[in-house]
């Protein structure tokens, strides 16, 4: 009877809730680099050796300006080491490779976010956003070449993605959704900017292929070609190429989409 009596007055087991099914099925991480956690703060830097000046800061601010000078394809661990003026093997203390220096350089070249703006909701906070890494790859334009081999890792692009995040934080997205809407952001950012770069550095200053309309006109034809013809027509294939508006309309786009899904009328 007491026995019985012990068994009744244990706790009954907790049903598993979802939040525990997925911690139970995330995967493992992948261990963390060293250079990451130098730039985490996870890891003090050595001080013995020769070169005790030498830090994972002033390694990647080299390579930055190295990378502003010559472009990312000729940059080499030997030369960032010859203009800090240690020898190269001492760069690899720090970093385990190139690859692993130009995401650190990425990281740093695009800074800390800006503030949530105080008026405007999620939609000037995304903006604001979209606005800074935009101004960042301006400042940087090398950054566009670095080939982005795995989500936000480093110190700023975490809190970049914190910040864009906390945008959408009183809307009724969900965290995917949030998350989802971040990726095409950053993509139409990134692309609208490698577009800039890549006509900045084909045309400087001058006009994108003036006369464009005009060169169509004389490769094809209203019958096979109707949409595009009225296009030529109306003069819009003529006009003055401006990027800044390019990026304001498709910015505003994506914005208004984001806007549809969180009043409900669009199922994600």
């Amino acid at each position: 009877m007491s026995g019985s009596s012990n068994r009744d007055a244990r706790p009954a087991a907790r049903t598993p809730s979802a939040t525990d099914a997925q911690r139970l099925e995330r995967p493992p991480a992948r261990p963390i680099p060293p250079s990451l956690e130098l730039a985490w703060g996870l890891r003090e830097e050595g001080t013995r050796g020769p070169r005790r000046g030498l830090t994972l800061e002033r390694i990647v601010d080299a390579g930055i300006e190295l990378a502003a000078i010559e472009g990312v394809g000729s940059l080499s661990m030997a030369k960032i080491a010859k203009r800090l003026g240690v020898g190269t093997m001492s760069l690899y203390r720090y970093v385990a490779a190139k690859d692993e220096l130009l995401t650190l350089m990425v990281d740093s070249a695009l800074g800390t976010p800006p503030p949530l703006p105080k008026r405007g909701g999620w939609r000037a906070g995304l903006t604001a956003w979209c606005d800074g890494v935009r101004g960042a790859y301006r400042r940087h334009p090398w950054a566009l070449k670095v080939p982005i081999s795995a989500p936000p890792l480093g110190p700023n692009n975490v809190a970049w993605l914190n910040r864009a995040l906390e945008s959408m934080a009183g809307t009724r997205l969900s965290e995917q959704d949030k998350l989802s809407s971040v990726l095409l952001l950053s993509g139409f950012v990134r692309n609208e900017a490698t577009l800039t770069a890549d006509f900045a550095a084909a045309f400087g200053e001058e006009q994108v292929m003036p006369g464009y309309g005009t060169l169509l006109l004389q490769i094809t034809s209203a019958a096979e070609f109707p949409a595009l013809h009225r296009a030529i027509a109306s003069g819009a294939l003529d006009d003055e190429d401006d990027m800044d508006l390019e990026y304001r309309f498709g910015m505003a786009r994506i914005l208004d989409g984001i806007g549809e899904l969180i009043d409900g009328r669009l199922i994600p």
